[in-house]
């Protein structure tokens, strides 16, 4: 495992970024993309259709994704056949590894604005109201709450299985800026 200061082995052209809720996979993922020139797929898109229902054509459209030669996207979904995919072809992953005193506040802010704001997500969607953070088990606070150790959990398993990636662990927002720097970002 790399971390923030090691040198990354060329050409990585299939990147995945993976982390718990909110730690800016997504950003990170954007940023990649436009400094690489990778096409960027944000998965959430793929997965959440109208009135958050899971689109049938989600591996289909992940299937697609991960047979092309250049790409970037959030490693999400890991639980169904698009993680594998993903996984079986990406060169490089990188892990937002962020503590959760980092983690929670954005997770949080961004929550509140976007359910304030109505903004709109994928496919008609937006954060449903604060207030179903005490009613919904699956509210994202509440699934970051459960979750957020999982990467950790999981991270040994995955590298066993998917032994060809590179993996860089990131585990600060500053290493994070280091590495995004020392990789033309």
């Amino acid at each position: 495992m790399l971390t923030a200061d090691d040198p990354l082995p060329q050409p990585l052209s299939r990147v995945l970024i993976s982390g718990t809720t909110g730690v800016g996979k997504s950003t990170l993922a954007r940023r990649l993309a436009a400094a690489w020139n990778l096409p960027y797929t944000e998965l959430d898109s793929l997965y959440h259709g109208p009135d958050w229902t899971p689109r049938p054509q989600f591996v289909d459209d992940v299937r697609q994704i991960a047979a092309g030669d250049r790409w970037v996207s959030e490693w999400n979904y890991l639980s169904t056949d698009a993680g594998a995919l993903l996984g079986g072809r990406a060169q490089l992953l990188v892990w937002l590894d962020l503590p959760r005193r980092i983690a929670w506040p954005r997770l949080l802010r961004r929550t509140v604005r976007r359910s304030v704001r109505r903004e709109p997500l994928w496919n008609g969607n937006v954060e449903p109201p604060l207030r179903t953070i005490f009613t919904d088990d699956e509210h994202i606070l509440r699934w970051e709450a459960r979750t957020h150790r999982s990467w950790r959990e999981r991270m040994p398993a995955l590298q066993r299985t998917y032994p060809h990636l590179v993996v860089v662990r990131l585990r600060h927002p500053r290493e994070v800026r280091r590495w995004l720097a020392a990789h033309g970002a």
